[in-house]
């Protein structure tokens, strides 16, 4: 029987809108009447769920991908079967699917591709490390919700067969023609190496807005895969740096075994490109702006002078009085500095540069890793659902602060993990709401934390001198003294002198 909007699945599960159709099910957004939330519903088509073959199958890829607990794996929630049609019940994302955002943005951002594309590989590196291959890897198979974050779906549970959604010499469907590996379009089937080269695809595309290949009808564009050079991005974006040329092109390699040994490892090149990005964007931000350090009448061999800090203590409701004090002492040292040296500071503040630091070329990066918000003179809860996208790699999604009509705290913040006890030396906040104020703290444990630095009014990109006195600490936290309404933290950043 036909499955119509307005149903009721096994009492449970109401049909809102068919929001997609393919050659071998329909995919519905529905509400869940138990648990009062939004879902996806994909249905299997009538004639297959007498199919006894596919019905096996369908039940056999959603037991392995209900496995796939993972940030960047649309979930499933639930498997059954009404009125002997077959059903898997997915999370709801509210956002749209790749492709979309493709035709409408075109070519995105470097930083932005890299990100989406690090976090469809990390999917997959997961999905692959427990024996699961996608098998069609395309940007219509990528949810991007509101936050920004990237999504993976459709793990090759029911593929359309026929011209325009892929290509078969055995009757397996076997990917889609435009993003099909070079294995997949001689008919093979497809491992974790073609997911590789359908990831090569998308990134391609998400750097150039267009594809690599297209042609008047699949066999066409599937005989290009097959036999045509791997096109080169920076002919068709020639800013692109070089090595995110040689990481798709790797990526996309005709052979499979020239391409990464693993999908962690192609993970793993992608998150280098886009760090690199990352940093090129920071110098670009510091050219466009003009912030220079200059030194007149010093000798130029002279070491440069830091300014002594206070020694960390237990933190305390933070005083206005005291933070007034502490800058009134800096600003009298700082002159002490300017006379005795005869130095002339026109402007030292950023994330290159920094006095007594040096560029980045004299740092190294740490990977730091969102835990969760942190409201301890609040009402405990500050956001958590949106904690990850701090320390996500996209700058584009962020952590965010309640809005604030008035602030009677001493602040709120988000809590980091260094991974293991690290004296940091810079901490780089990014944020698309600039004005707020914060400094950062740093702990042994998750509940008791001392200043390790100063606190500044932040910019949308903005560095924090850390001194740690000697201490190394696991954990951090971006303590936010005054969100002027409301704070986003998009992108938090950690470097250690080398």
């Amino acid at each position: 029987m036909a499955v119509h909007v307005g149903e009721l699945i096994v009492g449970r599960y109401e049909l809102e809108e068919l929001v997609g159709e393919g050659g071998m099910s329909s995919v519905y957004r529905a509400y869940d009447t138990v648990l009062d939330r939004r879902v996806a519903i994909k249905v299997l088509h009538e004639h297959f769920s007498r199919d006894p073959e596919y019905v096996e199958r369908f039940r056999r890829e959603a037991r392995a991908i209900a496995r796939l607990a993972h940030p960047n794996i649309v979930t499933v929630i639930d498997r059954g079967e009404w009125e002997g049609r077959q059903f898997i019940v997915f999370e709801h994302v509210a956002g749209e699917n790749l492709k979309h955002v493709i035709a409408r943005e075109g070519a995105l951002p470097v930083e932005r591709a890299l990100a989406l594309a690090c976090q469809i590989a990390r999917a997959l590196a997961f999905a692959h490390r427990l024996g699961i291959v996608h098998r069609d890897v395309k940007p219509h198979n990528v949810l991007v919700d509101g936050g920004g974050t990237a999504k993976v779906t459709d793990f090759g549970i029911a593929r359309a067969l026929d011209a325009d959604d892929g290509l078969t010499a055995t009757g397996t469907v076997l990917g889609t023609g435009q993003y099909l590996s070079p294995e997949q379009a001689n008919g093979e089937r497809g491992d974790e190496r073609s997911d590789q080269y359908s990831l090569g695809v998308v990134t391609y595309e998400l750097l150039t807005g267009e594809v690599p290949y297209s042609g008047e009808n699949l066999m066409a564009v599937a005989m290009q895969h097959v036999r045509d050079p791997v096109p080169s991005v920076r002919a068709r974006r020639p800013e692109i740096p070089e090595r995110v040329d040689a990481v798709v092109a790797r990526a996309m390699a005709k052979r499979p075994e020239d391409r990464f040994d693993s999908m962690d490892a192609l993970a793993a090149a992608l998150e280098a490109c886009h760090d690199e990005a990352v940093e090129d964007d920071v110098r670009a931000h510091d050219e466009d702006t003009g912030i220079i350090q200059s030194r007149q009448g010093a000798d130029p061999a002279a070491p440069t002078q830091a300014v002594a800090r206070p020694s960390p203590r237990r933190r305390e409701q933070p005083t206005r009085s005291r933070r007034s004090g502490l800058r009134v002492a800096g600003v009298l040292l700082l002159a002490a500095v300017i006379l005795v040296g005869n130095l002339l500071v026109l402007e030292i503040v950023f994330e290159d540069g920094l006095p007594g630091l040096g560029g980045e070329s004299e740092l190294a990066p740490v990977r730091l890793q969102a835990l969760a918000d942190f409201d301890p003179q609040g009402d405990g809860t500050e956001h958590p659902e949106s904690v990850s996208a701090a320390t996500d790699r996209d700058s584009a999604t962020y952590w965010t602060t309640e809005e604030y009509r008035s602030f009677d705290k001493s602040g709120v913040g988000l809590l980091l993990d260094a991974g293991s006890r690290t004296g940091l030396s810079r901490v780089v906040v990014v944020t698309d709401t600039p004005g707020f104020r914060a400094t950062i703290l740093g702990g042994s444990t998750r509940r008791d934390f001392v200043d390790v630095s100063e606190e500044q009014q932040v910019r949308r990109r903005t560095a924090f001198d850390v001194d740690t006195r000697g201490e190394p600490f696991r954990y951090y936290v971006v303590w936010i003294t005054d969100p002027n309404g409301v704070a986003h933290v998009n992108e938090v950043r950690a470097f250690v002198s080398q």
